[in-house]
């Protein structure tokens, strides 16, 4: 028998390589030792490689063109779709609101050279206060004709509905005269009542009342303005005229050169509002 070396241990390691932790071949031990704990896992490798994000200044060039064309589509994308209304509307209302554009154009030119002569005239004038009060006369006249508590007269239209089946509501007489606004009219009367801002429609087919007063057929509209823009205004296709016509009514439209609008509104004052010119 072979004697056991008293300065070995059990199992074949001596004492040194116990202490010096190297483990090589230890039973139930991780391959390649120790060493290999102090290396990161794969889901450590791959957090580490994806934060901090690393970017280049070729992907930063990239992101913002990208931003640029995103919010270039967006913008064509909310133009197109502001503009389907139109682009979806019949081609006897597209004439229509083509026509009207024109007619407000016009009107505000005219408006535009009147004022430019007023302001011409009181630049000068040898007598500035006697123009101003001249001019103020005028605009008290024109306020007058539009609040309906002045007498007017001047070119324009007539345009009489016929109902013989009492079929035209109150809203068809009302767009007929914001067509004829539209269209430039100036003062309006309907079977004697005066027509203002604030004048109201109620009622139903066969039996209409403006401002609280009953109008039967046939309606009769004065129309002071330009014939020229009033009546074609009416007998576009898809306007006033057309409609009453489906309506199983009758339209005419008759230009004359004095067109007399009397029908007179009281004058009201205003409970709380004063002038703040002093």
């Amino acid at each position: 028998m072979t004697p056991v070396d008293s300065d070995r241990k059990p199992g074949g390691f001596d004492g040194q390589d116990r202490r010096d932790g190297t483990a090589t071949g230890l039973p139930g031990g991780p391959p390649g030792g120790v060493a290999d704990r102090g290396r990161p896992t794969g889901r450590q490798r791959l957090k580490a490689g994806l934060w901090p994000p690393r970017v280049t200044r070729a992907q930063l060039t990239v992101a913002l063109l990208l931003f640029v064309l995103g919010l270039g589509l967006a913008i064509q994308v909310r133009s197109t779709s502001d503009n389907s209304a139109l682009r979806g509307a019949r081609q006897e209302d597209l004439v229509r609101i083509l026509d009207e554009l024109d007619s407000r154009t016009e009107r505000l030119e005219d408006e535009k050279r009147r004022l430019e002569q007023q302001r011409t005239e009181l630049e000068t004038s040898s007598d500035q206060a006697e123009e101003a009060r001249r001019q103020t006369r005028q605009k008290e006249q024109q306020l007058g004709i539009l609040a309906g508590t002045v007498a007017a007269q001047g070119p324009g239209i007539t345009l009489t509905v016929d109902d013989r089946s009492g079929t035209v509501e109150p809203d068809m007489l009302l767009d007929a005269v914001q067509e004829l606004r539209a269209a430039g009219a100036e003062a309006i009367e309907v079977n004697g009542s005066r027509v203002v801002a604030d004048t109201y429609f109620t009622g139903s087919g066969g039996s209409v009342e403006v401002d609280g007063r009953k109008i039967t057929a046939p309606y009769r509209f004065e129309v002071i303005g330009k014939p020229q823009d009033l009546e074609p205004a009416l007998n576009i296709p898809g306007g006033i005229v057309r409609t009453l016509e489906k309506e199983q009514a009758t339209a005419t439209v008759v230009r004359s050169e004095k067109i007399v609008v009397d029908a007179l509104r009281p004058e009201k004052q205003p409970d709380y509002a004063r002038s703040s010119a002093r």
